[in-house]
């Protein structure tokens, strides 16, 4: 079932990836939005991208990998005070070697230890259903 966004939200692609029960997690650097909170990899969709492309974009753009794009997962709407945000999830697997390009770190983090890394609110509702087993990569 989708999501339809309000007329002014920013339509956002994000990827949930799974390797043997972690979960990729991506740290943001300094600044003023959302400083050093960590989030699932992607980025705005552009003018008359696909989200599967505008996926695949984001992630050879910030991680330097080719990437297969899956199922969407989940789409949150989150209204922060200068913006909404549109967000669908996709699972993703990744072909290459990560490397952060864009952020200040990656983690591959065990399911239960979740909890312990800071994510925008967006992400805590994915990060919720991921521990809830509410969402499924099969």
């Amino acid at each position: 079932m989708s999501i339809l966004p309000p007329k002014d939200a920013i339509p956002v692609v994000a990827a949930v990836v799974m390797r043997a029960e972690r979960v990729l997690l991506c740290q943001r650097h300094g600044g003023n939005h959302l400083p050093l909170m960590w989030e699932f990899p992607g980025g705005k969709i552009e003018h008359g991208e696909s989200p599967s492309a505008a996926l695949r974009r984001e992630l050879r753009e910030e991680l330097d990998v080719d990437s297969t794009i899956g199922p969407q997962l989940a789409t949150v709407v989150h209204p922060y005070p200068d913006k909404t945000v549109w967000i669908r999830f996709f699972s993703a697997t990744l072909r290459g070697s990560l490397r952060p390009l864009v952020h200040r770190a990656l983690a591959w983090v065990p399911l239960q230890e979740l909890p312990h890394y800071p994510v925008p609110p967006p992400n805590a509702r994915i990060v919720e259903g991921l521990l809830n087993g509410e969402l499924s990569f099969h």
